[in-house]
């Protein structure tokens, strides 16, 4: 077994071999899982927000959808993966609190979901899988060596994407 690297609020990390990247804790929050299958390199940003331009003193780049998935595959691409192999899986973005549907700025959890597939599109980088919405926080383990997207949640069965 190799090291389970920890993965912040707001942050990124990168890994290859044996090693894993976990992050706890995505209420709204959204894991953003990547990998090239081939060289076995991949990572995990934990982003908080959909969009840096809606924010100032937005210097913080893995707390955006926009941004952190853009720094994030930069990472993996340094780390010898092949920019045009790379695929995805996310989880998150759950609707954490009672709201008033109509306010939008409210449905944090939903929007993060939304902008981090705008910007996989955009970037190409297809979504094999997700576990996305509902009413609860994940835990999630990411092994890029075999793509295995471990989510984890209280009162409900661990499940592999």
């Amino acid at each position: 077994m190799g090291e389970v690297i920890k993965v912040g609020m707001a942050d990124l990390k990168t890994c290859g071999g044996e090693d894993a990247v976990t992050t706890i804790g995505l209420g709204s929050c959204v894991g953003i899982a990547i990998r090239d299958p081939i060289a076995k390199i991949g990572g995990l940003a934990h982003i908080m927000l959909p969009d840096s331009t809606e924010i100032r003193n937005n210097s913080n780049r893995p707390k955006f959808a926009d941004t952190g998935i853009e720094d994030l595959v930069t990472e993996i691409v340094k780390k010898g993966a092949n920019r045009f192999r790379l695929v995805a899986k996310i989880a998150g973005g759950a609707q954490m609190f009672a709201i008033n549907a109509s306010n939008a700025t409210m449905r944090v959890g939903e929007r993060n979901v939304q902008a981090s597939k705008k910007k996989l599109s955009e970037l190409k980088i297809p979504i094999l899988a997700e576990d996305t919405g509902k009413t609860y926080g994940r835990t999630v383990v990411f092994y890029p060596k075999s793509g295995d997207f471990i989510i984890r949640a209280i009162g409900m069965p661990e499940k592999v994407i």
